[in-house]
């Protein structure tokens, strides 16, 4: 029986095939250590877990909601992205998805007729390279390479822009990398694509993360025009650590929300209305606690730093928010045996770099993120056993 050739031709899930390496580690190197998903090591807040049990509790979450969200929670996320960038974001700007990624799903299905091409900057997040595929896209990478900071070069992305991209998707602070795309970069490729006719769509997942000297990350929402020509991400799971619970957002214009519209009544209905609620309230009320987990991850930031200094033959290429990017010893094998014998040898599960597109056959990505100061110290041991004669 024939199935989607798009689906088809779409990759594997990357992460759920690292970790099946890691079926044969027999406990030889101490306990596996897990960083391959950027997920928060550590719990959300006491009261948001509270507020999620009280109103998953509540019957009148259990109907349906709005297509586009809860009011509340709209709110909440426009008045707190106004502060954030310092501009003026109103809730009618604001869709709430079930999530992240379905967010960029959506909003690619409503940008795209098939075959149009989209700009990707590689290393690419490899979901969205993946829906792009399933969508029928032509994605048109655009490398970024260690020597520029991971960073696009502005001519490159013209040259795709006039050649037909209908849209370029940036992701800032960087998944895999975590680049952090300086704001006179950001408005470069922004009035590109506006020059283009082209959308901007740029994913701020983890814009939580950065530090103060860099916020804010850029002033695209200064101007009223942005709702002509940029669609905006973000995702409450790494700043809520809550990414079982699945809520997303989208910021954009009201002519491209009317036809987001239609993808959402149809792919999700509502988004989950339980825990909509509960973020309602931690928007405005966790901030510090927020800004707190910030620092916890600069600290983590720092020791991984210090943890692979001593490793001479390997590279530390990138690093922020969640992610460190290396380049393998020249000695060792290619990314992806090079995960693999981590894994099965090492119990250090990762993700090699060919997971994030073409031309990284040497780099591996790391989600320290998710693991606490005493297993990065013990990182090193592991990475070195790369360099050690093999049978």
């Amino acid at each position: 029986m024939k199935l989607s050739p798009r689906i088809q031709a779409t990759a594997t899930p990357p992460i759920p095939a690292a970790r099946a390496w890691a079926a044969r580690y027999q406990g030889q190197a101490g306990p596996a250590i897990d960083l391959t998903q950027a997920v928060p090591g550590y719990p959300p807040h006491a009261d948001l877990l509270a507020k999620l049990a009280e109103a998953a509790g509540n019957p009148a979450n259990a109907g349906y909601g709005p297509i586009d969200g809860e009011a509340a929670l709209r709110t909440a996320l426009a008045e707190d992205t106004a502060r954030f960038y310092g501009a003026d974001i109103t809730p009618a700007d604001v869709v709430i998805t079930a999530g992240g990624n379905l967010a960029f799903s959506m909003v690619m299905a409503a940008l795209l007729g098939q075959g149009d091409a989209v700009a990707l900057p590689t290393p690419w997040y490899f979901n969205h390279q993946m829906a792009l595929t399933m969508l029928g896209a032509s994605v048109q990478p655009l490398p970024c390479h260690a020597e520029d900071g991971f960073l696009p070069i502005v001519a490159e992305a013209r040259a795709l822009l006039a050649a037909g991209a209908r849209a370029l998707v940036l992701v800032t602070p960087n998944n895999p990398t975590g680049a952090v795309y300086p704001p006179a970069l950001i408005a470069e490729l922004a009035e590109a694509c506006r020059t283009h006719g082209a959308w901007l769509v740029i994913d701020e997942t983890y814009r939580d993360f950065l530090a103060p000297a860099q916020s804010p990350p850029h002033a695209l929402f200064q101007s009223p025009a942005w709702r002509d020509h940029v669609i905006h991400l973000y995702s409450f799971s790494k700043a809520y650590c809550v990414p079982g619970h699945r809520v997303g957002a989208v910021l954009c214009g009201p002519a491209f929300r009317t036809e987001l519209l239609k993808a959402l009544d149809t792919w999700q209905i509502c988004p989950p209305r339980a825990a909509q609620a509960a973020l309602a309230w931690a928007v405005p009320n966790l901030l510090p606690w927020r800004l707190g987990n910030r620092d916890i991850m600069a600290t983590r930031a720092a020791a991984f730093a210090t943890a692979v200094a001593p490793l001479t033959n390997w590279r530390l290429e990138a690093l922020g928010a969640y992610f460190a990017y290396m380049r393998l010893p020249a000695a060792a094998p290619d990314a992806v045996q090079s995960a693999e014998i981590l894994a099965a040898e090492q119990g250090l599960m990762l993700l090699p770099g060919p997971f994030f597109g073409p031309g990284q056959q040497r780099h591996l990505r790391l989600a320290f993120a998710n693991v606490g100061l005493e297993a990065i110290a013990a990182l090193p041991a592991r990475l070195l056993a790369l360099e050690a004669p093999r049978p």
